[in-house]
């Protein structure tokens, strides 16, 4: 038999209070894949993420992790069954130093314990390592990324949702975020939905691309498909993506494989 989706959505419907977002997203994200979603800000990425996650209710549709109605559980329930968020922002406790940031989101599961669990995230994200001791507001924002993704994998995930990873980050700290996806979902077995509007790293890292529209799935592309970025753009319209690379980079390889 075929193994069930990762994470499926059917007719996801959410917003905030009487304003409805999200207009019935269907989508699948098969295990072991990087599924990515593309698109104009205020377009429904974030809501889709929270709603996922449960910080949003669901006013329609369900919500299945590897095939169980995970609808009408509370976020702990599913942080409990498998899933990691990183929300836009990072979500880091300025205040609490890096080791306390990562002490915060332990939690026990057979015989490990938090000095063991920590060593290995230092293994996976060794810039953090110098960095114990700093306070977590007086990082740079790529060092607040990796310890915001650190912290996320802290509990264990196998399912990894991140929002906007990117987002005010220097290109140098892009790449390495992108070589740090790709080595823990080797590592871990990670299944990840990513929002991004950084074309190059969306395209670099995603096995699939879903477009969002007000609210709404309206196009998908597969890898071969995100070589033309013209394609994509031509969704979006201008404005639509951003890129890690000046514009005259893209259009020096568009003749390439």
């Amino acid at each position: 038999m075929a193994a069930q989706p990762a994470l499926q959505t059917f007719g996801l419907r959410s917003g905030y209070g009487r304003i409805p977002i999200l207009h019935g997203i269907d989508l699948k994200v098969e295990p072991d894949m990087i599924v990515g979603v593309l698109g104009h800000n205020g377009m429904g990425k974030s809501t889709l993420m929270k709603a996922i996650v449960g910080l949003l209710p669901a006013s329609g549709g369900r919500v299945a992790l590897s095939g169980e109605d995970i609808t009408r559980l509370k976020t702990h329930q599913r942080t409990r069954k498998g899933i990691g968020y990183v929300p836009q922002g990072r979500g880091i406790f300025p205040n609490l130093s890096v080791r306390d940031n990562l002490r915060f989101a332990w939690r026990r599961q057979g015989d490990e314990n938090e000095e063991t669990a920590l060593e290995q995230m230092l293994g996976d994200f060794p810039r953090l390592e110098r960095l114990l001791d700093r306070a977590g507001g007086a990082l740079s924002g790529g060092e607040q990324q990796l310890l915001a993704l650190a912290r996320a994998l802290m509990g264990h995930p196998w399912l990894l949702l991140l929002d906007e990873p990117t987002e005010g980050i220097q290109p140098s700290i892009i790449d390495e975020i992108a070589e740090t996806l790709v080595a823990l979902k080797r590592r871990h077995g990670l299944t990840v939905l990513l929002v991004e509007q950084n074309f190059d790293f969306l395209s670099q890292l995603s096995d699939r691309v879903l477009i969002m529209e007000r609210g709404r799935i309206t196009a998908e592309f597969d890898k071969s498909a995100l070589a033309d970025v013209g394609q994509i753009e031509a969704f979006l319209g201008l404005g639509g993506v951003r890129h890690t690379r000046p514009a005259s980079q893209h259009d020096n390889s568009s003749g390439r494989d």
